[in-house]
């Protein structure tokens, strides 16, 4: 899967959407920042559904900045009118310079008041609506949030970092699907990065890696109509296709079978 839609369920539907990196000096401390744009005609809504990342997004927005805390679930906006966001999606050695518990932020958010992060990304995204700029306003917004993150929140300790390499180690290596093989990687004991895990994501080990699984199998049966579920299953490490069926439903509320005809269709129904 290209890791542009990583996250979105049904990518057809989404608005002006960019992903810009974040810079290479922090990159320990968010992954990328993500701005959508959207001007629907009165009356429309665009329903965006996702299946998000087990992490901690902050998110300016005209009315404010929030944290997003990791969703266990599929979550789902309606946009309506003209409007903008800019996220900064980090990693989890950032977390807990923003929010003291993240587990208390698990399927909701929260408001901040961060007025060196809100004003200047704001500023930079009004220019965008004033003008047709070209995208200037979104690369001015970015390296708005980028300073901000710089000044704000420091380099990683070595707890920091490891939580940082844990999930790296999950989303390059869809063959682990157990705790104790990536305390094992790790070289650190399950007990250790439970604790570890828990306070740099707010969720434990095991629902990062089976989230980073789902999204995988998700994206699979989106992009390569030819594949067979149980192939799916199989080689994420999920018991048959029953097993995968049942996380589906259980997640997304729907089946593999179902979120493949949806998806092709590009609608969501």
């Amino acid at each position: 899967m290209e890791e542009h839609w990583r996250g979105p369920l049904y990518p057809a539907r989404l608005p002006s959407f960019h992903r810009i990196p974040a810079p290479a000096g922090l990159a320990d401390r968010a992954r990328w920042i993500w701005i959508p744009e959207w001007n629907l005609a009165n009356g429309r809504t665009s329903r965006q559904e996702l299946l998000p990342f087990p992490a901690l997004n902050l998110v300016v927005e005209p009315d404010g900045v929030r944290p997003y805390g990791p969703a266990t679930r599929r979550a789902f906006r309606d946009l309506t009118g003209r409007g903008w966001a800019v996220g900064l999606l980090l990693r989890p050695a950032a977390v807990p310079f923003l929010c003291a518990d993240p587990g208390a932020l698990k399927d909701t958010d929260a408001a901040l008041d961060l007025p060196g992060l809100r004003h200047p990304v704001t500023r930079a995204m009004a220019a965008g609506e004033i003008n047709d700029d070209g995208g200037t306003h979104r690369t001015a917004a970015a390296a708005a949030a980028s300073e901000w993150l710089a000044l704000e929140v420091p380099a990683p300790a070595p707890e920091g970092l490891l939580a940082n390499r844990f999930e790296e180690l999950i989303e390059s290596d869809v063959s682990l699907t157990r705790v104790d093989q990536a305390a094992a990687l790790l070289s650190v004991s399950v007990r250790t990065l439970q604790r570890v895990v828990r306070k740099h994501v707010g969720l434990p080990p095991l629902a990062m890696i089976r989230r980073y699984r789902l999204q995988e199998a998700a994206d699979r049966l989106r992009t390569n109509p030819g594949l067979g579920i149980a192939d799916v299953a199989a080689d994420l490490g999920y018991a048959d296709h029953a097993h995968l069926t049942d996380v589906f439903r259980e997640v997304l509320g729907f089946t593999p079978s179902g979120y493949r005809r949806s998806a092709e269709r590009g609608d969501g129904k």
